[in-house]
Parts: C-alpha cells; structure tokens; sequence
C-alpha cells in the first residue's frame, strides 16, 4: 500500500507540460498533467499542485534494457504512486498502457472532506486522458510542421541543383553547337563560322519546379539531337576521307601504267630501228 508522502520544495515550471481541464465534484477538485520526458517528481512537484490532497502518478517509459527476442520488442518501465489515493495509481497505469503512451501523467486531487465515491476514479482517469490528448494533439502539429519545413528544405536543395545542373547544359549546348558548326565547315571545305556570342544566361529562380522540369526535358533532347548530327557528320567526313585516299591511289596507278605503256612503246622503236 502506497503511503502519503511530504513533497520536496517545488521547481520552476518547464513549458513541456500539458494539462486537462478543472474537474469540480461536489468538495473535491481535480487537474491533470502529461509530460513526454519530465519525471513523475517533476509533475508532482509542480507549483499548482503544492496545495493538493493528492498527486497520483503513473509511468511508462523506455527501459534501457534490450528485448532478447529476434523482433527487439520494446521494453518499457512501468510504475506508479498512489501518493494516499489507493488504488488511483493502477488507473493512471491503465491509462497509459490503453493508450500506447510513452511518458509520465499525474493527477492531483483537492478533497474537501466530502467524500464522492468511486466517481473520483472516473475523474482521475477522465483527466489524464485529456493531458494525454492535449499533448498528442500538440505533438502530431509538431510532427506535421516538421514534415512540412523537411520537405520544403527538400523541394529547395532538389530545386538548386536542377537550376545549377541546367545552366551546366545550356553551356553544353553551346559547346556542342560550336563543335558542330566547326564540323559542317570542314566537310564543305570553308572557313569556321565564328563562335556565335552566347546569349545571357536565363533566370531559373523565376521558373516553378513544372516548368524547370519541363526545361530539363527539353535540354535533354536538345543534346541528344546535337549528337546525333555530331555523328552524322563525322560518318560523311569519314566517307570524304575515304574517297579522296581511293582518288589518289587510282591517279597514282594510272601514273603507273601510262609510264610503263610509254617505256613499252618506246622499246618497240628502238627494236625495229
């Protein structure tokens, strides 16, 4: 049996703490709290609860211990005070297990003299289940808010490096538009084009995630044309080497047999002199 204990002098308040709403019943009167991280002392502990009869405390924490079992279940530290209010505590725990909470809830009761009856674990429970609710509410925002500001963090590095990796290929573009150009002059034998002046560079930053997409798309195919054309005319230069290395040799060889005709005939002449 729980025994009614004095309370160390009271700290200053944290701001982590979520409260239930006043629970009046005839004499008696009943406040409850939740913290995710504080202790069971802390909440009892707490300025507003100096004055009260009774401050019953539950907890189910995370035990350091690890599970032997292959799926690592959690394993949890479970406890409670009645602090004089018998069997409260077992309440409070049940409260905390039903709900899957992992932290520490305590309420304080203010008895009047009156006494209620079994109603008042009604309304203990009733109030730790609203300082539970308060703070999972308060704490599925924070978890949104978070996911919020992480995937904003995200779609802004995502979108810098879309902006970079297009001002890389439109100086590819450019590049390869040069080498083409270059290309196209030597296969029709005339002077190189001058290099045409690159244009200014577009501002992406104005352009919406959609459209730097659709950029990118486009950018890709771009290049891949100015390949391909690349390739194109490297294969007809190829063809133009090739043609001119026969020409020669076919010139050379009728070089060849016009000499050895005229050395023929010319031994011929000689022959019949």
């Amino acid at each position: 049996m729980a025994l009614k204990r004095d309370h160390s002098p009271s700290p200053d308040v944290p701001t982590n703490i979520f409260r239930s709403e006043k629970i009046q019943h005839e004499t008696s009167a009943f406040v409850g709290a939740f913290s995710s991280n504080l202790s069971a002392k802390a909440l009892q502990n707490l300025p507003e609860f100096r004055t009260a009869s009774h401050r019953i405390a539950a907890w189910r924490t995370r035990s350091k211990q690890k599970s032997l079992t292959p799926s690592s279940k959690v394993l949890y530290d479970l406890g409670y005070d009645d602090d004089g209010e018998k069997w409260a505590g077992s309440r409070l725990q049940n409260v905390l297990n039903d709900t899957g909470t992992e932290g520490v809830v305590v309420v304080a009761r203010w008895y009047g003299g009156q006494n209620i009856g079994p109603i008042r674990f009604t309304h203990i429970e009733t109030c730790a289940k609203q300082a539970i609710w308060s703070w999972k509410t308060a704490d599925d925002a924070a978890k949104k808010e978070h996911a919020v500001k992480k995937q904003k963090v995200e779609e802004e590095t995502t979108r810098k490096e879309l902006e970079e990796n297009l001002r890389e290929r439109d100086l590819n573009i450019f590049v390869l538009r040069k080498l083409l150009a270059d290309k196209k002059a030597k296969l029709k034998d005339t002077a190189p084009a001058p290099p045409t002046p690159s244009k200014s560079l577009q501002d992406y930053s104005k352009m919406s995630m959609d459209a730097l997409n659709r950029v990118d798309k486009a950018r890709d195919a771009t290049i891949a044309f100015i390949l391909k054309q690349i390739d194109k005319v490297d294969e007809e230069l190829k063809l133009v080497v090739a043609i001119d290395e026969t020409t020669e040799d076919d010139w050379k060889d009728a070089e060849e047999a016009f000499a050895e005709r005229e050395a023929a005939a010319s031994e011929k002449e000689d022959g019949e002199t």
